[in-house]
């Protein structure tokens, strides 16, 4: 968001991207898709049924010398029955992931357009490296925990119960072995799975945390060098790495421990029940069976039928870490869609480019504080700046300087009054159009990697090498080495002088010629008096015949203004100061 404030309205509100979305037809939303490709693979688990059927059905044609020929079709129905299943596991498993990488896309767009509509003002704006994490790497573990666990879940609530029924049918001991032993895995489960649904949301965190540090540290590279805190920061980067691969050991315990547990008890549960089936053939045990002994083949089909009763809850044991982990990043995936703090409009573009042409504006009544503060900033505050005048905003830190050119911009929302640009409104339908008539300068501008030129356009098309030379001219660069030589610039200004990389963002507000309205925050904080002069007179270059409205403690540039508002932080104008042109 910083960028994009850096650079003029103009290009943020030109347009936008064209957004890929994953698209269903009207007959089918992605819920009944990811529905119908669990289901899909329900149906090629419970078709193990037949197979075992006709395997056991086979064992007795050949215990009672039964023809050959019979077992020729019987391994074709099974080979054909094998096939199908393979077929449909395929279908649904496909469907499932295509399903699973819409889902994620679509919550990705919605974080990501709710951090984009989220005020630069906004405290509770995630850091940027945080939310990357959240949105690259984290939110990828959603995609296995629907396209795996939600199928596995259908197969663990419908294959059990349908496996049970079929051994009752045949034989209630064995059917009392297999629920005494299925109960025990869930619950089990259940205590593991919130201990390492725990354990992952502190990974993850854990995780956002580490990528927030070593971003902000990557930034400041020059910062720490200069004060000689590479081996501190070194130190803090491997006790950030320390914890967090702890972190993700606990979590690698504890999926291993759930898989153990769950083997130790399917293996006790088909163990038991070939203990039974064993026995009773022997003549040891002659319960069970309703009344009757069961024959070899309706054993055999009970043992086959064993392993498959469990093989869902083993599934779901390979998957229960992917549970765990998806919804932890669904979690944080949607903690970054909660709206903020918004801005004004919605970026949509209606009037076709405008001409320069003299701004007025005008605050009426305006009601204001930050999101979750109490104190007002502003209250019954209203200003009128006529066209081409040039306005300070002088004051202690604090008092609202910055918040009344972010209003005026739109990128926060008043409780109450009206911003008027030239007659406009500022509204949710207008904001984007007033915007293209306005440039920004702010104290902290963002230069990305790559060279001044396209740090100059921010990738407008149609922009000549004239129209850049002018704009760097204007910005008195055109004698900067780095610029002369068309040379690459590296991410944040790193090449660049505090002084050049402000001068930077000038020249983006220059190219914008169509900007009737500047508005430039601190442009000569915290740099030397000779620099200061420099930005101060390109700043006045830029602003010739254009609305300008500067925040500063400068007083040097405040005096060099038509008017100077002293703002005292209770939303009123408690001085007053008027110039005239010829004083500057």
């Amino acid at each position: 968001m910083n960028a994009v404030v850096s650079s003029n309205f103009a290009k943020s509100d030109a347009g936008n991207a064209p957004t890929r979305r994953t698209k269903f037809s009207s007959r089918s939303s992605p819920k009944t898709s990811a529905r119908a490709g669990a289901v899909l693979q329900a149906g090629a688990a419970l078709l193990w049924l037949p197979q075992a059927a006709l395997l056991a059905y086979a064992l007795g044609i050949i215990t009672d010398d039964g023809a050959l020929r019979q077992m020729i079709w019987i391994a074709a129905a099974v080979f054909g029955i094998g096939i199908l299943r393979a077929a449909l596991d395929a279908a649904g498993n496909r469907l499932a992931f295509k399903v699973a990488r819409a889902t994620l896309s679509s919550m990705r767009q919605r974080a990501i357009a709710a951090l984009g509509g989220r005020s630069p003002l906004d405290s509770g704006r995630p850091a940027s490296g945080f939310a990357a994490s959240v949105i690259a790497e984290q939110a990828e573990a959603i995609v296995p925990y629907l396209a795996r666990f939600q199928p596995v879940r259908l197969r663990v609530m419908i294959l059990p119960l349908i496996i049970l029924g079929v051994v009752l049918w045949f034989s209630w001991a064995a059917a009392l072995v297999l629920l005494v032993a299925a109960p025990l895995i869930p619950i089990f489960m259940a205590l593991i799975g919130w201990r390492a649904n725990a354990a992952s949301e502190a990974q993850l965190a854990e995780l956002g945390g580490m990528n927030g540090f070593l971003l902000d540290r990557l930034r400041g590279l020059a910062t720490i060098r200069a004060f000689g805190a590479v081996d501190l920061t070194a130190r803090r980067l491997r006790d950030n790495a320390e914890s967090l691969r702890r972190r993700t050991m606990a979590v690698l315990r504890i999926a291993f421990l759930s898989s153990a547990v769950l083997e130790l008890f399917s293996a006790l549960g088909v163990a038991m029940v070939a203990v039974y089936i064993g026995f009773h053939l022997l003549g040891q045990l002659d319960f069970g069976a309703w009344g009757g002994k069961l024959s070899l083949a309706e054993g055999f089909f009970i043992l086959l039928l064993a392993p498959a009763f469990f093989e869902p809850l083993r599934d779901l044991s390979a998957v229960w870490h992917d549970r765990a982990a998806g919804e932890a990043a669904m979690k944080a995936l949607e903690a970054l869609s909660e709206d903020g703090a918004p801005v004004v409009g919605k970026g949509e573009v209606h009037s076709p480019v405008p001409v320069r042409k003299p701004v007025s504006l005008q605050l009426s009544n305006i009601r204001f504080r930050h999101a979750g503060s109490d104190a007002l900033l502003f209250d019954d505050f209203s200003l009128s700046v006529a066209p081409g005048e040039h306005l300070a905003l002088f004051g202690p830190s604090g008092c609202g300087k910055s918040s009344l050119l972010a209003l005026v911009a739109g990128l926060v929302t008043a409780e109450e009054g009206r911003i008027i640009v030239s007659g406009t409104p500022l509204r949710d339908e207008t904001a984007a159009d007033l915007r293209r008539r306005m440039a920004w300068v702010g104290q902290k501008p963002h230069i990305f990697a790559g060279s001044a030129d396209a740090n100059v356009t921010l990738g407008r098309d149609g922009v000549d090498r004239a129209r850049i030379a002018a704009a760097l001219g204007l910005a008195a660069l055109g004698e900067i080495e780095t610029v002369q030589d068309r040379a690459l610039i590296g991410e944040n200004g790193v090449g660049l002088s505090g002084g050049e990389a402000l001068r930077l963002a000038l020249a983006r507000a220059a190219l914008n010629a169509e900007a009737g309205i500047i508005l430039a925050d601190e442009p000569t904080a915290h740099l030397d008096s000779r620099t200061a002069a420099r930005i101060t007179e390109s700043l006045l270059a830029l602003a010739e015949g254009r609305l300008l409205i500067v925040a500063t403690h400068d007083r040097a540039l405040a005096e060099r203004m038509d008017r100077v508002i002293m703002l005292d932080g209770a939303g009123v104008a408690s001085h007053v100061e008027t110039r005239k042109r010829a004083a500057r």
